[in-house]
């Protein structure tokens, strides 16, 4: 009788909501793929709440151990990946350091705070041969996966006009989170910490952007950042779209829509989608019931998850690929991110590339422009 195949020695930095929220459930999910071994907080008590959330997922597992040190955990469980949720001034320092240990890495957004960050562990991939992904589960849910086929395969005609839409509300109570709305230690406002995943939704429907304007305000939050920004892109096969970051929306909608010469395709949901978020309607005129019927049914059924996007990179490692949500793809969005502050604050078009070392929106977000750059 074959061996059963080997798990992977999975660590999770840092057990505040997003992991035992959604990184747990996720673990359950490939059970039979990953064997969680250690558990990194520098608070105890929240160790101890992980340890219960857990359940089963920690009492069955043979060597899981609480680590309040991160270098301690790579050296001594030696994980094969480690799935980080901490606050995001810290993901740059903590992937490396995975990435160095021979950990391959899957990042909460937003995975760096500048593109700068971005580079340092694209040298830490190359150094190590380890791989770092950053979470945007949206791009794995089925929906996702059979819009981007038909996208890409020309079965909906050529993308001409799209929208973006992350209009959320968050109220000053949010804000009191000491690291929130901090250029220093959120790398943004909605821009970043919001939207970013409906942008990367739209970007991996896409394809390459090649130029952006955009506006920027704060309205009503006593941040630093933004709290929001909109811009109009321009994409390289000719689609022209507007992205809106809002956290100042009560009636609170995620949104992305794609007018093609064929169809419109339009995602409408919140936090998460599944195939029924997702509607497809003909151009006039195109009279052609089966072709339709087959825009309605994706293959299979897979919500929108942070189980969903694990699955792929455990696909990835297997077959020891570069896994999706990595390297130029998804520094493609940091890029994004980068120029539609730059844009917004110097009033200026930015096209793709031109961010590069040297420019003050490569090191930093804020662009260190005096009405935007860090006031504490």
């Amino acid at each position: 009788m074959p061996s059963p195949p080997s798990r992977l020695r999975v660590a999770v930095v840092g057990t505040g909501g997003i992991v035992t929220g959604s990184h747990l459930p996720a673990l359950r999910a490939h059970a039979d793929r990953v064997e969680l071994v250690a558990a990194v907080d520098v608070a105890p008590e929240r160790l101890r709440a992980f340890r219960e959330a857990a359940g089963p997922l920690w009492q069955e597992a043979t060597e899981a151990r609480e680590f309040t040190d991160l270098a301690a955990m790579l050296a001594e469980a030696r994980p094969d990946l480690v799935l980080i949720g901490t606050p995001p001034s810290l993901h740059t320092e903590q992937t490396v350091a995975a990435l160095k240990a021979g950990a391959w890495v899957l990042c909460e957004k937003p995975l760096t705070l500048s593109l700068a960050e971005y580079d340092e562990i694209a040298a830490a991939e190359e150094e190590s041969g380890a791989f770092a992904s950053v979470v945007f589960q949206h791009r794995y849910g089925s929906g996702a996966v059979h819009a981007r086929e038909l996208i890409a395969g020309g079965e909906l005609g050529a993308p001409l006009v799209a929208h973006c839409q992350t209009t959320w509300h968050r109220d000053a109570a949010y804000y009191s989170v000491p690291w929130r709305g901090r250029w220093a230690t959120e790398g943004g406002g909605p821009t970043m910490g919001h939207g970013i995943h409906q942008y990367d939704l739209l970007l991996h429907l896409l394809g390459e952007w090649t130029e952006i304007r955009a506006m920027a305000a704060r309205l009503v939050h006593d941040v630093e950042s933004e709290d929001v920004s909109t811009a109009l892109v321009r994409f390289a096969n000719g689609a022209l779209a507007t992205v809106v970051n809002s956290v100042l929306s009560p009636d609170e909608v995620s949104r992305v829509r794609i007018d093609c010469a064929e169809a419109t395709v339009e995602l409408t949901h919140l936090y998460g989608h599944s195939n029924a978020d997702w509607s497809y309607t003909p151009r006039p005129g195109l009279d052609d019931e089966q072709r339709v019927a087959r825009w309605n049914t994706p293959a299979s059924d897979l919500p929108s998850s942070h189980a969903a996007q694990l699955g792929a990179l455990l696909d990835a490692h297997a077959a020891g690929v570069r896994p999706p949500g990595s390297g130029p793809d998804a520094r493609r969005t940091v890029e994004f991110a980068a120029a539609l502050y730059k844009a917004a604050f110097t009033g200026r078009p930015v096209f793709a590339g031109e961010i590069t070392e040297g420019d003050p929106y490569y090191t930093a977000m804020h662009g260190d422009h005096p009405d935007w750059r860090p006031t504490r």
